[in-house]
């Protein structure tokens, strides 16, 4: 039984995608690649470590990758004021928070927008724990940001709750269930494909519909 509700932050708490996918599109212009942004959408959610070959090549990752993902730094945080929470971020965690669930934020981002996005959603007096970039290896669709999540806190289970393809294949891994919500951009075929058990279009329907997830209150 799951006893710990895993949220992915980028894309299912903070509307960060575009942003994330604006920010590859000029920082790839700067080494002369362009490539389509719907190409790089399609990449988001997947770490900055596997983005970039995954979009190219391992020629470009070994010649271009860390300048690259410094490039993307300079870029996003350019468009970081723009970033807001998804309507029902905070009451969904209150709701998650109410049903007896341990709650962990589990991003790749860095510590400082990792930092900046708690804030936004008003969840520091709610999480029991949070991961940035600092804490893995690997980030999605590697398990290891989800196994790292789980690990902060003592329990027997979690479930996943993110938005894009990569949230679901990761935590497959780690051999836990995601309940996915369309906010990434991404269609519920998708994301089922992927593995999550269910979808929700949006942070508000899936708080109406917690009590059909296995996010229940006990004995729902």
């Amino acid at each position: 039984m799951a006893d710990t509700a895993i949220f992915d932050v980028d894309g299912t708490l903070v509307d960060t995608n575009y942003q994330h996918a604006l920010a590859w599109y000029r920082s790839f212009l700067r080494f002369d690649i362009v490539l389509p942004v719907w190409r790089i959408h399609r990449a988001i959610g997947m770490g900055g470590d596997q983005l970039v070959a995954s979009l190219t090549d391992d020629g470009t990752e070994n010649a271009h990758g860390e300048a690259l993902r410094e490039a993307w730094t300079e870029e996003f945080e350019s468009l970081i004021e723009e970033v807001h929470p998804f309507d029902g971020a905070h009451d969904l965690l209150v709701a998650v928070k109410e049903r007896g669930f341990q709650v962990v934020l589990a991003s790749s981002g860095k510590s400082d927008h990792v930092e900046r996005f708690i804030d936004l959603v008003d969840a520091r007096g709610i999480a029991d724990a949070w991961t940035t970039s600092d804490d893995v290896k690997a980030s999605k669709p590697a398990p290891d940001l989800v196994e790292t999540a789980l690990g902060r806190v003592p329990g027997a289970g979690g479930i996943m709750i993110g938005d894009s393809p990569w949230d679901a294949i990761a935590a497959a891994k780690a051999d836990i269930a995601t309940i996915a919500v369309r906010t990434g951009g991404f269609s519920p075929e998708e994301l089922q494909d992927a593995g999550a058990v269910t979808v929700f279009d949006s942070l508000r329907d899936l708080i109406v519909g917690l009590d059909d997830t296995p996010l229940a209150r006990p004995g729902a």
